[in-house]
Order: structure tokens, then sequence, then C-alpha cells
């Protein structure tokens, strides 16, 4: 399942950034073979972003050429955007229980996962 990681800097304040990320979220949620989206800011250094998982390839493809990251682009209040595709290391997710759906069959086969391990009490 790949990873797509988008980053860029502020051109407003933290505040103003969140009005303008819930305009989008229900767009961005929408998209087709998006698995989640957890989203990413940095008050001090003006810094926001993304980290998404898609179903495929496919998916995340579609989505770089959507009307949404146009839209993302365009915008004045944010600069210095990049984005970077990767693909997930399944038997290393799972030890540290990354949350990836498709490695869930993976969980009784891998020694090192643990369904309720705590790193600190």
């Amino acid at each position: 399942m790949p990873i797509l990681q988008i980053n860029f800097k502020l051109n407003v304040s933290s505040a103003e950034y969140r009005k303008i990320a819930d305009s989008v979220a229900r767009t961005i949620a929408d998209a087709p073979g998006l698995v989640w989206k957890v989203w990413l800011l940095n008050e001090q250094e003006g810094e926001a972003g993304g980290i998404y998982l898609f179903q495929d390839g496919h998916s995340l493809t579609a989505y770089l050429s959507s009307p949404i990251i146009g839209q993302i682009k365009s915008l004045h209040q944010l600069r210095e955007i990049s984005a970077k595709w990767f693909e997930t290391i399944p038997e290393l997710t799972v030890m540290t229980r990354g949350p990836i759906p498709a490695l869930a069959e993976l969980k009784g086969t891998n020694p090192f996962y643990e369904e309720n391990v705590h790193v600190a009490e």
C-alpha cells in the first residue's frame, strides 16, 4: 500500500490554515482509494502537510492528478509544496504496529507483533 507525504510552508497563521484545511477535509476524505490521512502541523516552524495511505498506486496517481491537488497548488497561503511517494515495508510496519489495514493477516505470523504492547505505563 503506497504512502503519500505532502509538506508545505504556511504564509498564514495556524488558525487560518485550520480554516482552509477544514474547507477541503471532506473532499480529501472522499478521494477514491484513500484509506486514511493524518494531518500535520508544526506551528512553531509554520509548516504543515499530511501523510496519506492509499489502497494502491493507481488511486495515489489519480489523487495527484485530481482537482484538489490543483487547488492546493494554487493557494497563495501555501508555499514550497512537496509531494513524495513511498511504499510500505510490511514486516517492519507490523512490528511497530503501523496502521496498515492490509497487514492485519501478518499479525498472527509475525513474532514481534503483540496485540497489547504498551511503551510506557
